[in-house]
């Protein structure tokens, strides 16, 4: 087998992964979700109600979450293509997948509780003001400015995010811009220079801004973990929280070997 064949064997085969994770995660968010309605309605009458409100803090993470993960995904396949280092192609594709799944549990619930995928006129991440625990603390990403538009990767579209450009989070008092929607995420600046990255370079760009990425979904989960009411949401937020704060960890020894850091 040539060596482009290889390649393009592996490309398949990650990609195939990444898309049956998303399909197997909508049949687990179903299952879940009924259980967790059952707890629900065999709870006293003061409990949450069954179906999120389409201003509560469950339908709000789950928008805003399912919009920070598919960015995650995209660097993540972007950097498959653009270093052969094992290490980091590994960690890239245990995050794509890891966050493809799990965007598509988020994804499923908003379809059972009949919600939109974005909330027309809601500013994200709105469902945090005033929620304890709930403030960012990842700055806001350099690189602002006009650059190449954020366009899908391996058909992975980041079409979600179109419409919510401008906005900025009550929650966390974040100005979105260049693409760059909430805490931690990448401007389409750096999302286009990654693409030109390669070798060290790219794994250094890719590992800060996934740490970045990464301090900004955490935030957001620990909101979530605070704020949402429906169990099986709460759990799977925590989860995000414990995994990636390892993957910073991770990350942080990684950079280190590349005589590199995190960004301040």
């Amino acid at each position: 087998m040539t060596v482009t064949e290889r390649t393009r064997r592996t490309r398949w085969v990650a990609g195939s992964a990444v898309a049956l994770a998303v399909l197997f995660a909508g049949a687990a968010t179903v299952a879940s979700a009924r259980d967790d309605g059952a707890d629900h309605h065999a709870a006293a009458s003061e409990s949450a109600p069954r179906t999120p409100a389409a201003d509560s803090a469950d339908a709000g993470f789950a928008q805003d979450m399912a919009v920070h993960h598919q960015q995650a995904v995209e660097m993540s396949f972007i950097v498959r293509d653009r270093t052969r280092d094992e290490d980091v192609r590994r960690l890239a594709y245990d995050i794509a997948n890891t966050q493809a799944n799990q965007r598509g549990m988020l994804l499923g619930w908003l379809d059972l509780w009949e919600l939109p995928k974005v909330a027309a006129g809601q500013e994200p991440m709105a469902w945090m003001a005033g929620g304890a625990g709930a403030g960012p603390s990842a700055a806001a990403s350099p690189g602002a400015g006009a650059s190449p538009g954020a366009g899908g990767h391996d058909g992975h579209d980041m079409g979600d995010m179109d419409g919510m450009e401008g906005m900025s989070g009550h929650g966390s008092g974040y100005q979105a811009h260049d693409g760059s929607l909430m805490p931690g995420m990448a401007t389409r600046t750096e999302l286009g220079q990654l693409r030109k990255a390669s070798g060290k370079q790219a794994e250094i760009m890719y590992l800060q801004l996934m740490t970045d990425h990464h301090k900004g979904g955490i935030d957001m989960a620990r909101g979530c973990a605070s704020l949402c009411t429906v169990k099986a949401e709460k759990r799977l937020a925590q989860s995000m929280v414990e995994a990636q704060q390892s993957e910073l960890d991770a990350m942080a020894g990684m950079l280190a070997e590349r005589g590199s850091a995190p960004r301040a």
